[in-house]
């Protein structure tokens, strides 16, 4: 049931998301599509694992962001996080960082 849940979420999550990042380039719109896993200050470690994004600078979380776009950061999870950034491009991983760096 656990899983089921999990991944009604990471699905729900996808689908909310990639409609926002179709029209949005401000970090804070593009940031809706990921609250629901980090939270809306990006306080939760999402789905459990990792690190809250919150206190993380602007560099380190474009470089984790490239990262997992390309297949070279991330752990078991990063399945997910590669699916939600490949929507994004350069400009709005940028945007996405810069705003995330401000909680």
């Amino acid at each position: 049931m656990k899983r089921f849940l999990v991944a009604l979420s990471v699905s729900g999550a996808l689908l909310f998301g990639s409609s926002l990042v179709a029209f949005s380039q401000d970090g804070a719109s593009l940031y809706k599509a990921c609250q629901g896993c980090h939270g809306a200050q990006g306080e939760k470690m999402a789905m459990g694992v990792g690190h809250p994004l919150k206190g993380q600078s602007a560099e380190d979380l474009l470089k984790k962001m490239h990262g997992y776009k390309d297949g070279s950061y991330g752990d078991g999870k990063k399945a997910v996080m590669e699916n939600m950034l490949k929507r994004f491009d350069d400009e709005q991983l940028k945007a996405l960082a810069d705003h995330i760096a401000t909680f």
